[in-house]
């Protein structure tokens, strides 16, 4: 064997010994980051998460001196009530449905990152609400990572969300004498992964429950003046709901993308989802929905969704709406998720 490769040999067997060494002294870490939740499903709980929630520029960009007196006036005297007690209906021993999948989520991406022999440290975080993001930070950096691997839970971007958590780590960050390297994942919603477990989803609920006569790709909703503003969030829903179609063999009448959780008075993406099941009930008997938006199950799909959408579209004449469940914990999502932070383990 020559000295040159010899050279090579060791040069390569060096580089893997680094890249273990890495990864055994907790050099990379993980934070996987969803949107939040009540601490409670009690109005007092429900108001202080609505409260930080909807005073983030991101979420709602008007004038504070317009929006302020709005959001304290009237929706925290209002809302706080009526949101709790569509909480106190679908909340677990482990919290909120939401908190209670990430954690699952959390322990699931940790398991699988050992299985590949990235011994990585894994933390939650939430934008708002707890567990909080600083939390989530100073939980890697007192286990020696350098640098943080950030995965916010959202295949599609959007400002409202992921550009949410990248200010959110910003603004923790700014009040740190020093932080770690931060890799950040901005999207996710091409991944072949990701798409072909949401059609994987789709055919394991149509051979438990039968296939309804249509599929509803419903997605939450932004104002449509974000995204005439620029923000593509509508583009990369299309693009997940035609790719599923697609997967699915679905003929075009037999499908459609929509938009839900829509609040005040200003126009929203269309078509609007409880307008659509509106409809679709003086059409048609039965019908699936799933919300390819949301990786966790949470009060927008367990009730927003299974509660008041089914009630709509009965009350026009369907027969039943059944719900495709979040990707949550399966192992082909979990998997996913670990291919996007092992690439950047990798990198």
């Amino acid at each position: 064997m020559s000295d040159v490769t010899l050279a090579a040999n060791a040069a390569s067997a060096a580089t893997e010994s680094k890249r273990n060494v890495s990864a055994s002294n907790l050099r990379q870490g993980v934070l996987l980051v969803n949107l939040g939740t009540p601490d409670a499903p009690t109005p007092e709980a429900v108001k202080r998460y609505l409260a930080e929630f909807l005073h983030d520029r991101r979420v709602v960009d008007l004038t504070r001196w317009l929006w302020c007196p709005i959001l304290h006036g009237i929706i925290l005297q209002v809302r706080p009530k009526r949101v709790a007690k569509a909480y106190a209906e679908v909340w677990t021993e482990q919290g909120s449905p939401l908190l209670a999948i990430s954690l699952q989520q959390q322990s699931a991406v940790k398991a699988e990152l050992q299985k590949r022999g990235l011994d990585l440290p894994v933390e939650l975080a939430m934008t708002y609400g707890n567990p909080a993001m600083a939390k989530g930070l100073q939980n890697l950096v007192d286990q020696g990572v350098e640098e943080v691997i950030v995965l916010p839970l959202y295949p599609q971007y959007s400002a409202t969300t992921t550009g949410a958590v990248f200010d959110k780590l910003a603004k923790v960050i700014a009040k740190r004498p020093e932080f770690p390297a931060i890799s950040f994942i901005r999207d996710y919603y091409r991944r072949d992964g990701y798409l072909d477990a949401l059609a994987q989803s789709v055919k394991d609920h149509w051979q438990e429950h039968g296939k309804g006569e249509r599929l509803l790709i419903s997605f939450h909703g932004i104002p449509k003046r974000y995204a005439d503003n620029g923000d593509p969030y509508p583009q990369h829903c299309h693009h997940t709901a035609e790719q599923l179609a697609a997967r699915l063999g679905l003929k075009e009448s037999e499908w459609l993308c929509s938009f839900q959780s829509r609040f005040g008075r200003e126009e929203w993406l269309q078509p609007y989802t409880d307008k659509t099941l509106e409809q679709w009930g003086q059409e048609i008997g039965k019908v699936d929905v799933i919300c390819p938006a949301f990786a966790a199950d949470c009060l927008e799909t367990l009730e927003e969704i299974q509660v008041e959408n089914r009630d709509i579209f009965c009350e026009a004449g369907g027969q039943s709406l059944s719900y495709v469940p979040a990707l949550n914990a399966r192992d082909d999502h979990i998997g996913l998720l670990a291919d996007l932070i092992q690439e950047k383990v990798c990198a």
